[in-house]
């Protein structure tokens, strides 16, 4: 019998047009996604299981495995057999911000993976009560009133955290951070004007800057969003805020040591999945917005903002758990 990895590795097989094979070995691929079902997070396994699938051929299916703040899905695919059957959709979260959260997360977030593409990057929005309608008047109210004005957040540690954590290291200000149980109650406590201000991903969030019960002050993007074309970018407002990005974004991982010509069949048919005229318009109505394809773009974010969220979680003495 042929041994399984040498028929992966095979030149022949690999040269094979995508439609006329089953995927290696002709298994069913498990996507590991590491939050429950439901939420925009399925959005992007069924966008990127039916492109594979439809690319590739064989049968790719989303397996959730949420807990330990997205790790635990991370370390099931790190110890992974890697033959392209097991491939992770990963998140800032698994490699940026766990392992300065948790204390032993179970793998290396740089070398126990292959860092396959990007796939999309999470639309942010910085909102506040109507009462302060601009990025200006926010940071000079904060300036006058140092330690004083709030915000919100879903949690320390957590992406909204980190970005205004951001925020006021590049605008010089101090306010204070109020967290709760998810992004809904921290938009209403803002809408009430009880809180301040709140960065928040977009989709809760849009419908209340389109009603005016909240102030749309800024995206930390270099472009602005569909979702939100009237809200400036940082770019666009100033104040410090150029080169400022979101904090989220989601990407496909497979287990180090997996072949190179299946991770470069991977990268490609997962990056051309999302660029389907189909998946993008469906993404940017989620407030998503496009990321570059490839390993390149995605081990440099990684790089950069493993050295970001572990200065920002420093300055705020954020321990890990």
């Amino acid at each position: 019998m042929i041994e399984r990895r040498a028929l992966l590795a095979s030149p022949v097989l690999l040269a094979l047009p995508a439609r006329a094979q089953a995927w290696p070995g002709g298994q069913t691929v498990s996507v590991v996604l590491p939050y429950s079902p439901g939420g925009s997070t399925d959005v992007l396994g069924r966008i990127l299981t039916q492109g594979l699938s439809e690319r590739l051929g064989g049968t790719f299916i989303m397996d959730h495995k949420p807990g330990a703040t997205t790790t635990l899905g991370a370390r099931h695919v790190a110890r992974a057999r890697p033959d392209g059957h097991t491939l992770f959709l990963g998140t800032v979260v698994s490699f940026t911000m766990a392992p300065f959260a948790l204390r032993n997360i179970g793998y290396d977030p740089v070398n126990d993976f292959a860092h396959l593409t990007m796939l999309a990057e999470t639309g942010f929005v910085l909102v506040a009560h109507p009462r302060t309608p601009t990025v200006q008047s926010l940071v000079e109210a904060a300036k006058a009133r140092p330690g004083q004005l709030s915000y919100a957040t879903w949690g320390v540690g957590s992406s909204s955290h980190l970005l205004m954590l951001d925020f006021m290291r590049r605008t010089g200000t101090d306010m204070l951070h109020v967290p709760f149980n998810g992004s809904p109650p921290g938009l209403t406590e803002t809408m009430a004007g009880r809180i301040d201000a709140m960065m928040t991903v977009v989709a809760p969030a849009r419908p209340q800057i389109e009603g005016g019960r909240l102030a749309g002050l800024a995206i930390p993007s270099a472009v602005r969003l569909e979702a939100l074309p009237d809200v400036q970018t940082v770019e666009e407002v100033g104040t410090g805020l150029a080169g400022m990005r979101s904090a989220g974004w989601f990407s496909l991982q497979a287990p180090a040591g997996t072949p190179q010509p299946i991770q470069e069949r991977l990268a490609q048919a997962a990056a051309e999945s999302f660029r389907t005229p189909a998946a993008k318009a469906q993404l940017a109505q989620l407030g998503f917005l496009e990321t570059p394809p490839g390993p390149g773009p995605l081990r440099a974010r990684i790089g950069e903002e493993l050295a970001l969220h572990r200065d920002l979680m420093a300055r705020a003495g954020i321990q890990p758990e």
